[in-house]
């Protein structure tokens, strides 16, 4: 029985990490208004909308 259990498990996460292969992490720089440096917003995009978020 512990078989079954860790095949079931097995399945969920391929279909988990076949989910996350459609995300990626965006880097974007941003100036500061007061100081003129740069510091650096981090977000989790979904892959068709990266553009977009780099466009804001």
């Amino acid at each position: 029985m512990a078989k079954v259990a860790s095949k079931n498990a097995k399945i969920k996460d391929a279909k988990a990490s076949a989910e996350a292969k459609n995300w990626t992490k965006v880097i974007r720089p941003v100036r500061s208004p007061k100081t003129g440096a740069y510091t650096f917003k981090e977000a989790i995009v979904h892959k068709d909308k990266v553009k977009d978020y780099l466009a804001q």
